[in-house]
């Protein structure tokens, strides 16, 4: 099992839908999240997309001198790049980071976004490109030379001079929900992802995947996005969901409701539908709770519980086939400790850093008096005083 955090590039808080507890994009803070991921043990972290963020390939490359081991999970885009650009870009990243690149495809679920980025392709003709486009990536980075005349493509021998680290290439992560987005996610990925669904509704999709890849001569590997809220007691967690959207009322719930309206997205669709718009009945599914969606495109749904119950719900997924998680929290950079220092013992995870031996601080609290170390059974009590 692999987890991954998230760092976010359009802005944090302490709550949604308002400006109150926000916290501006500055570089300071996104390297704090960053080497905090690094730290404690993420396997990497995604960097989102659209023009509602900070460049992706920016941010990542102005970190990845900044840390040691964590990866990038960073997106193309087709449509807006093209494929031997896109390859390029992929290639030197990977080389100058010594192989810490992974690469999300998103195709795009906002036609008025990507209308003011130039593509003025309906939902399926996005795919189709996205499938021409992938063809030719696939190849040049692979270091073959490629050729194709298609619907929206037109490549003469593409090449790459510098290949990347990795073999064949950077892995290729991709969501999806829609039926030609699944058949494009068996043909040509790595990782195909879900949004944070139920259960079932992940078992199905990972079902219709697997047997589409089948009939490609291929395998995937899965992989979830999700929200977490952990906390030591299931009603502070609780207590801690309902606080993140103390703010939220009903003319921002309408306004997020009418911007998913105009977006094609099956995945976005699926989303909105576990919540109606509706802040009764949030927990959709055990400890799953919808309450982010009601004001947030993309992953709208959070775990919510304490550390053994959060763990025992990711292991539903990873009972199912899910093996990659990326996880995030608001605000990022204390939820990042937070969740490493509750969930992470919880779970059987790779790429742990070793716990050191404490040799002058006891990890159970502050020297007392500069003298006496607080006593193990006493560490409720002695670290609940700071």
């Amino acid at each position: 099992m692999q987890l991954l955090w998230f760092i976010p590039t359009h802005g944090d808080g302490r709550y949604l839908a308002t400006a109150t507890g926000g916290r501006a994009v500055s570089f300071p803070y996104l390297r704090q999240i960053a080497q905090a991921v690094d730290d404690l043990g993420y396997t990497g972290a995604l960097l989102p997309t659209g023009r509602s963020c900070e460049d992706a390939w920016i941010v990542a490359s102005t970190l990845v001198s900044l840390t040691r081991q964590m990866r990038f999970l960073v997106a193309i885009r087709p449509g807006l790049v093209s494929p031997g650009v896109a390859a390029r870009m992929a290639a030197t990243f990977d080389r100058l980071s010594g192989g810490r690149l992974l690469i999300n495809v998103v195709t795009g679920g906002d036609p008025v976004e990507l209308a003011g980025d130039g593509l003025h392709l309906d939902h399926d003709q996005r795919y189709e490109l996205t499938d021409e486009f992938l063809t030719v990536w696939r190849a040049i980075a692979s270091g073959e030379q490629a050729n194709l005349q298609g619907d929206y493509l037109n490549i003469q021998d593409g090449k790459l001079l510098f290949p990347p680290v990795q073999k064949p290439y950077p892995p290729l992560w991709f969501g999806g929900s829609s039926p030609v987005a699944q058949k494009i996610a068996a043909k040509h990925v790595d990782v195909y992802l879900t949004w944070g669904e139920p259960p079932a509704q992940v078992a199905e999709k990972i079902a219709s995947v697997r047997r589409l890849a089948l009939s490609e001569g291929r395998t995937l590997r899965f992989g979830i996005r999700l929200h977490v809220i952990v906390r030591e007691t299931e009603s502070e967690a609780w207590d801690a969901a309902n606080q993140l959207i103390k703010y939220v009322d009903d003319e921002a719930i309408a306004k997020a409701q009418k911007a998913y309206a105009r977006m094609d997205s099956v995945g976005q669709r699926r989303m909105t539908q576990l919540h109606h718009g509706n802040r009764e009945a949030l927990e959709i599914s055990p400890n799953l709770w919808a309450g982010v969606g009601l004001v947030r495109g993309g992953a709208g749904t959070a775990l919510v519980g304490d550390p053994q119950t959060v763990a025992a719900r990711i292991l539903e997924y990873a009972d199912l086939g899910v093996e990659s998680f990326i996880l995030s929290g608001y605000p990022h950079l204390e939820e990042a400790y937070r969740v490493a220092e509750l969930l992470f013992p919880h779970l059987p995870l790779e790429n742990l850093p070793p716990v050191e031996k404490q040799h002058v601080l006891s990890p159970f609290g502050e020297i007392v008096a500069n003298e006496d170390f607080p006593k193990q059974e006493h560490k409720e009590r002695a670290t609940s005083i700071s």
